[in-house]
């Protein structure tokens, strides 16, 4: 007895041997993968590609569900869900392969030549990156091949058997190395930390200071929100599966298409201007009645137009077409773009510090009174003056509207519904909405019964939301209280429901109440 044991050939691979061929040569295409992109484009990564991919093309009734029922977890789940199926793919390579190797090696192919394609599709990546994928494809297969090879010898070394410690060896030699591979791309991948890079900007001073906030700005003792969103709790609506780190010596800002002169900025100059503070309302266009993807900061950055003016746009240009470093697309109307009387910023401050890197450091674009997807680009690094059939922006190629006024909505912020409140007197409080139009009056009902007038909290700007309270007799038993807002145009926001495609939902916020 050999401490090798050699058995005669098998006629077909066993369950656990099949099963971890196919997962091995996963970890493999993966770690390599990881490994190449951390020095050729961490996004590069087949991995990271595919799921990036995913969220673009995803339908937008996916999209709608998953920011609607997730928030901030989507893309969490979206890597979870994907490891899982690849999991899963690799689970079924093994198993269709062991009598053979020729199906697994086929799905392994396709499987490779996936991530391939989605590195390609990405705007945001050169043609290097593609070694990425590519590494991952060619590792993936080999390793499929080599261990099936060594578990099913063919029938011309049949005589060599199959030398089981051997093969675990290779098992053990493969897994450590995709784990080895996968970590150093990852901090090769990473090592670009832009929260040094932030942290180095120091203190932003404004030229230009926001008026100071009133007292009864907000009535979060009341159970409104706060007026300023702390930065932690705003709301992020976004496409970036890995948040891009960009730091201030790297980014750079290009005005360019129907311009006079092309123009450029370094963080550097924008930095050295004469910065203004600025408190603006931003609203997710995905946001439903009563939703939470509404939040108020204040920023600080230099008026826009002047950048723009240096420029010289010309008369007939129509959008002003933004890019983000990760690829991704905003249209907003130039003649806004273009009004010194919107307030559009470019931003490299928020609540007092350097823009988060989650919220777009080093620096991003703050359009008062459009629904972000049009006003808001995070990470950017371009601004394209054109006309709308000449290029069109990532989700108006995705069925949203062209044009985005944010429209005048209300929320009920507590109580929440269904809650439990004692019959009587009950104090609702929430916040309304009328960006670059301001709201008028707040009005809450209870059940069919006459609208009662809400108490405004102070009216900081015309960009910014504002909040409410009231107190309603609430007698015993199941009641519904709803509200509604009418803005400075003299504008009562609908009862009609309408869904946020194509360009924001409209309906009135109500809760039910059990008063007891």
């Amino acid at each position: 007895m050999t401490t090798t044991l050699q058995d005669a050939p098998p006629r077909r691979l066993s369950l656990p041997v099949a099963t971890l061929i196919g997962l091995l040569a996963l970890a493999a295409a993966l770690g390599v993968g990881h490994l190449v992109a951390g020095f050729v484009g961490y996004t590069a990564s087949p991995f990271i590609a595919v799921a990036n991919y995913v969220i673009d093309h995803s339908p937008t009734g996916i999209v709608k569900w998953a920011e609607r029922t997730l928030g901030t977890w989507d893309k969490p789940v979206l890597k979870i869900g994907l490891a899982v199926v690849l999991v899963l793919l690799a689970l079924l390579a093994g198993q269709l392969s062991r009598r053979t190797p020729r199906a697994g090696q086929i799905l392994v192919f396709v499987l490779g030549a996936a991530g391939v394609a989605a590195v390609y599709a990405r705007s945001d990546l050169g043609q290097v990156s593609l070694l990425a994928p590519v590494a991952a494809l060619v590792a993936g297969l080999t390793v499929f091949t080599l261990l099936h090879r060594m578990a099913l010898p063919p029938e011309e070394v049949h005589d060599r058997g199959f030398d089981r410690r051997k093969f675990l060896q290779a098992s053990v030699g493969v897994a450590a190395g995709s784990g080895v591979a996968a970590v150093v791309g990852q901090f090769a991948g990473t090592s670009t930390n832009a929260e040094d890079s932030r942290a180095a900007v120091g203190a932003l001073v404004p030229a230009r200071t926001a008026p100071p906030l009133p007292a009864d700005a907000d009535f979060a003792k009341l159970g409104s929100p706060p007026f300023i969103t702390p930065n932690p709790d705003f709301y992020r609506i976004d496409t970036a599966l890995v948040v891009p780190q960009i730091r201030t010596e790297d980014w750079s800002l290009r005005v360019h298409g129907m311009v006079d002169r092309e123009v450029s900025f370094s963080y550097a100059d924008i930095r050295d201007r004469p910065l203004v503070e600025r408190r603006v309302t931003l609203t997710c266009v995905s946001n439903e009645v009563g939703g939470p993807l509404i939040s108020n900061a204040t920023w600080l950055g230099v008026d826009l137009v002047d950048l723009l003016d240096e420029a010289g746009v010309q008369a007939g240009a129509e959008q002003m077409f933004a890019t983000s470093v990760d690829g991704w697309t905003c249209g907003t109307p130039a003649n806004v773009a273009l009004d010194p009387q919107r307030g559009a910023m470019l931003a490299i401050g928020m609540n007092g510090e350097p823009l988060p890197v989650e919220h777009g450091f080093p620096a991003r674009i703050v359009i008062p009174g459009l629904y972000g997807y049009v006003s808001a680009t995070k990470w950017v690094e371009s601004l394209e003056f054109t006309k709308w059939d000449a290029r069109q922006a990532y989700w108006l190629s995705r069925g949203w509207a062209e044009q985005a006024p944010i429209k005048t909505e209300s929320r009920i912020d507590t109580p929440s519904g269904f809650a439990r409140v004692s019959a009587g007197k009950v104090r609702l409080a929430g916040t309304a909405w009328a960006q670059h139009t301001g709201i008028a009056k707040v009005e809450v009902r209870l059940d069919q019964g006459a609208w009662q007038p809400a108490t405004l909290s102070a009216e900081v700007s015309k960009d910014t939301w504002r909040m409410w309270w009231i107190e309603l007799d609430v007698p015993k038993g199941t009641h519904q209280a709803s509200v509604r807002a009418t803005d400075q145009d003299g504008y009562t926001q609908t009862e009609n429901r309408a869904d946020p495609v194509p360009d924001g939902a409209t309906g009135w916020h109500s809760v039910t109440l059990d008063a007891s």
